[in-house]
């Protein structure tokens, strides 16, 4: 068996907003968006990250691609440092490191066409001119299922899973390696959110794409997935494939993300059911020891004091519990 080729790696990766207050602007604490994420994503696979909203998810994202700086660690993207990079360095990684935003209502520039969002990139790297460009724009619409015929029209004029079409098409305009999608689908209908997933696995089978894709709806994770990484209050808690993660998760907060998602049938006996009480903590002042003991079902007093790290409990399969080991057993 081949062992994967990592593609991007994160190391003890730290991103805190200052929370200033007072007349002299003074720093008086500090929202720990992301609190010491370590990750590896493999070349052609898709890592669905995973979590309720304030989680860190999107930050991750942003600092990955450094559109956020981070506060400390490392991130290597295809042998490059990423944080290292100059100018120069960085604009070539930005046509091996891409994004589709979560909102295509937000993402694209009202004032320009769509041949002129996603020509955008050819002309900034200055891939395409004139025939060449119109050409490559019309050969990028047809790929995500848009008519060329469209390429005079504005956002405004299309619907919004047209719009994050838009996006797509101009994620892929440079050919990238990796692609982060936050949150494509979410805020589209659930049938337009099934033809953007399609695309989405269409596109990465074609072109051997890699996507960290982003999302809070854990069906839509399980779907696009081969590796779920499930996030709380700025940490990875539980790391491994999909089928893993869903059959046997060994985080009690995996567990209660699961059997949150609704399920098709009236009469299906939900008693056994993991529930989330209380609200997540704030990442300025998260809780000592384990930042889930306050919601935990399981929590000792061990979780109150001890930092449990994200540790391999099976092969492949990481968990960072005290306890992961009575979750496999159960």
């Amino acid at each position: 068996m081949n062992t994967p080729t990592i593609l991007l790696k994160v190391k003890n990766l730290k991103k805190h907003f200052p929370i200033h207050k007072g007349f002299f602007n003074r720093q008086v604490g500090a929202v720990r968006a992301l609190d010491g994420i370590n990750l590896e994503v493999f070349a052609g696979e898709t890592l669905g990250l995973v979590g309720e909203s304030g989680c860190g998810k999107s930050t991750l994202g942003r600092v990955i691609l450094r559109l956020l700086p981070a506060t400390e660690g490392d991130v290597n993207f295809s042998g490059v440092d990423v944080f290292a990079a100059d100018n120069k360095q960085m604009k070539a990684l930005r046509r091996e490191m891409q994004v589709v935003f979560q909102n295509p209502y937000a993402s694209l520039d009202p004032r320009m066409n769509v041949a002129q969002i996603i020509g955008e990139p050819l002309t900034v790297h200055k891939v395409a001119s004139g025939k060449e460009l119109n050409k490559r724009v019309q050969h990028l619409m047809n790929l995500v299922g848009l008519s060329p015929e469209m390429m005079d029209r504005y956002p405004h004029e299309f619907s919004g899973g047209q719009r994050q079409r838009i996006g797509i098409a101009r994620a892929l305009a440079l050919n990238p390696k990796l692609i982060v999608a936050d949150e494509p689908v979410s805020a589209l209908d659930v049938s337009v959110q099934a033809q953007i997933l399609n695309l989405l696995a269409d596109l990465r089978k074609e072109f051997n794409l890699t996507y960290v894709f982003i999302a809070h709806n854990l069906d839509v994770v399980r779907y696009i997935s081969d590796r779920i990484a499930v996030m709380y209050l700025g940490k990875i808690v539980e790391l491994g494939t999909t089928k893993e993660v869903y059959s046997q998760p060994l985080h009690p907060y995996s567990q209660a993300l699961i059997n949150a998602a609704p399920i098709p049938d009236p009469t299906a006996d939900r008693q056994d059911r993991v529930i989330l009480k209380g609200d997540l903590p704030s990442p300025a002042n998260p809780p000592a020891g384990c930042s889930f003991h306050t919601r935990c079902p399981i929590a000792r007093e061990k979780c109150m004091s001890e930092t449990p790290p994200l540790r391999e409990v099976i092969p492949g399969h990481f968990s960072a519990c005290h306890f992961a080991e009575e979750l496999l057993r159960s």
